[in-house]
């Protein structure tokens, strides 16, 4: 199979910061296509993979997985797209297709296991598959997602993950008009959470430690907007809620938020604390309620959530970075000091040594 080399940016080991690298890509195969990245969106999973957080990170690395740019070439048997036209690619490039989840549209869910757009396996070159910091990405167009013209392009990167994330299981249960939905955290995924939800007709209450986004939250749309931490607050909503969306990915207490659910509410927890949270089965059995999560979405299900957004005028809070200040972003994640989403503008690359 013929490749090519192009730029990139990603790091040779966890304890060193991310540089300029040289990366291989194949050339387009029958039904790929070919992407020139325009935007890459900084997910904070790209920092834990990058750093071997997780554990299991093939180096070298390069990370991103919400990629938007413009086809620059298709395969001669690619039917969905054209040169020129803008797309995206978010967190799978491939799946096993066979299995049952894959052929629900489930991809995300694949009993196989998903072909991740970073860390993932190459199929056709044996090999990781490398993620957004790049030139360019070759992906099989039934992966690829059609970005709809009237969204701002660099404020649309984070959604083929933060908002997918945060859409997939708002759809799936059923949140619309005279609902009462919390949002706990308001970081990347909880901004996105808020807006979403939202559009959907909710009334959205958002839990949050700090005081000081309280503003920010009813900018975004919230409702209502509740110090976690003052229990007179909490107490005011117990039983109320009929879902909430859990968006915290440090270790937080659970159990305060199950009670705040109605008969038959569901919690959905998308954020990904390192340690497990207690539960108490009272908090369960007591009204019925469901404690469950979610992970990104199905190929399908990501299209439909770009043209909710497009619909609704929805895209990312962003502060838009070059390729060089990726190890200073990486540093200000970790205090959540942006918001609410980095996305480097890739143009950038061109500049990298």
């Amino acid at each position: 199979m013929e490749v090519k080399n192009i730029k990139a940016y990603g790091t040779e080991a966890a304890e060193s910061e991310l540089e300029a690298l040289n990366i291989e890509r194949r050339t387009v195969t029958a039904k790929d296509v070919e992407i020139e990245i325009l935007f890459c969106g900084v997910c904070h999973s790209d920092l834990h993979q990058a750093r071997n957080e997780w554990g299991g990170s093939v180096y070298p690395i390069v990370p991103g997985h919400e990629i938007v740019g413009k086809i620059t070439a298709v395969g001669d048997q690619v039917t969905k797209f054209k040169v020129g036209q803008l797309a995206g690619v978010g967190c799978l490039v491939d799946s096993c297709r066979e299995c049952e989840h894959c052929k629900d549209g489930l991809e995300q869910y694949c009993l196989v296991g998903g072909g991740y757009t970073y860390n993932g396996n190459d199929k056709f070159l044996n090999r990781q598959t490398f993620g957004g910091y790049s030139e360019t990405i070759v992906v099989d167009e039934n992966y690829v997602l059609s970005i709809p013209q009237n969204l701002d392009l660099a404020a649309a990167a984070p959604l083929l993950c933060a908002g997918i994330t945060t859409y997939s299981p708002l759809k799936h249960w059923n949140v619309g008009p005279g609902q009462r939905v919390g949002v706990v955290g308001l970081g990347g995924l909880g901004h996105m959470g808020i807006k979403i939800a939202k559009a959907m007709g909710a009334d959205v209450i958002v839990f949050t430690t700090s005081s000081s986004k309280f503003e920010d939250a009813k900018r975004l749309g919230a409702d209502e907007v509740v110090l976690s931490s003052d229990a007179s607050q909490m107490k005011k909503y117990a039983g109320s809620l009929h879902f909430v969306l859990d968006a915290v990915s440090a270790q937080h207490d659970i159990n305060a938020y199950l009670q705040l659910l109605k008969l038959d509410g569901t919690i959905a927890l998308v954020g990904l604390p390192e340690h497990e949270l207690p539960i108490g089965a009272f908090n369960l059995v007591g009204m019925r309620r469901n404690f469950s999560g979610s992970s990104i979405g199905g190929i399908a299900e990501t299209q439909q959530m770009l043209d909710f957004c497009a619909e609704h005028n929805i895209v990312s809070d962003i502060e838009l970075i070059n390729i060089q200040d990726i190890n200073k972003a990486y540093e200000r994640l970790l205090k959540g000091d942006v918001k609410y989403r980095f996305v480097i503008d890739m143009a950038s690359l061109k500049a990298a040594v």
